[in-house]
């Protein structure tokens, strides 16, 4: 459904955005993830037509997106920094839209504004950064957008807030077949809800893959020895070591391959105990940009 092609973004001399491609396609959650003035406001707003690729293609439904209103009246973007028409409520935004948007239906709209409990006949620059990103998913939400973009717009949700918003977005990516992609600053915030991820640097995307994929492609293990023993001796029993970790007798490692296939190779070095432990988003993406110049002390904290 999304399908950006080598596409490179200038601000005059400065390049923003470099050769950067991936695709996102229907019923998925497309997580972009990267430190703040990585670029992924840039990519977002190319990918909604505000700004015109300097190279390379952007395209939804296989059509550039720019200054293209068939595929605009598809499309919400929800943007990092906010705005709202003064002293408007969200009934007056929302006849706002409905003449942008045809398929924006009120049913709708009034339903969601209940469950977030937001009054709709309130000013919206009086409500706080957290009520005005809801404000502003309602709205989009009741566009029944094929394709929502939607820029750090968990920042300022409260933790119940933030949960309902996620299954909300779930909810909606899986039973309308829409595609959703957003960014965010901190994977804590998108690990249990994306299916895919994307994490931009140094004006690329380095990591773009399946979720599934990533976590399946390696297992985590707690095991107890008698003896001593060293990560040379693991990778000499064939496992494939990606983090090492020894605290006294009690090793924990993470290691490529099926989980099957690498407690088989453990039990080889006659361990008193060996435990499966989950291995988390956080730690994978660590793995697979080990040796990188990826910061990434915005991106766990």
């Amino acid at each position: 459904m999304i399908e950006v092609i080598q596409m490179t973004k200038k601000y005059g001399t400065f390049t923003a955005l470099s050769d950067v491609s991936f695709r996102v396609g229907k019923g998925s959650v497309y997580g972009l993830v990267g430190y703040n003035g990585a670029g992924k406001t840039t990519l977002l707003k190319t990918l909604a037509g505000v700004f015109k690729p300097d190279g390379g293609e952007v395209r939804i439904f296989g059509q550039h997106v720019f200054d293209n209103p068939f595929v605009k009246q598809k499309l919400f973007y929800v943007p990092d920094d906010l705005y709202f028409q003064p002293y408007a409520n969200m009934d007056k935004m929302a006849r706002f839209y409905r003449g942008y948007y045809p398929g924006f239906d009120m049913k709708t709209f009034a339903k969601l504004a209940e469950v977030f409990g937001l009054d709709t006949t309130k000013r919206i620059n009086g409500f706080s950064k957290g009520m005005q990103r809801q404000a502003e998913m309602v709205l989009g939400l009741s566009t029944f957008p094929e394709v929502l973009l939607l820029d750090e717009s968990f920042d300022g949700l409260d933790p119940a807030k933030r949960n309902m918003a996620k299954n909300l977005l779930m909810e909606y990516a899986s039973g309308r077949d829409c595609c959703v992609v957003i960014s965010s600053h901190n994977l804590h915030e998108l690990g249990d809800m994306c299916d895919h991820i994307g994490l931009i640097n140094g004006k690329k995307i380095v990591l773009d893959a399946a979720v599934d994929e990533l976590s399946g492609s390696r297992s985590k293990f707690r095991a107890v020895f008698g003896g001593d023993i060293s990560r040379e001796d693991f990778e000499a029993a064939g496992i494939e070591v990606k983090r090492f970790a020894k605290d006294g007798k009690i090793i924990t490692l993470s290691a490529g391959g099926s989980a099957q296939a690498i407690e088989e190779k453990l039990r080889t070095l006659s361990p008193l105990l060996i435990e499966k432990q989950p291995l988390t988003l956080e730690e994978i993406f660590l793995e697979e940009m080990e040796g990188s110049d990826y910061d990434f002390s915005q991106i766990f904290g």
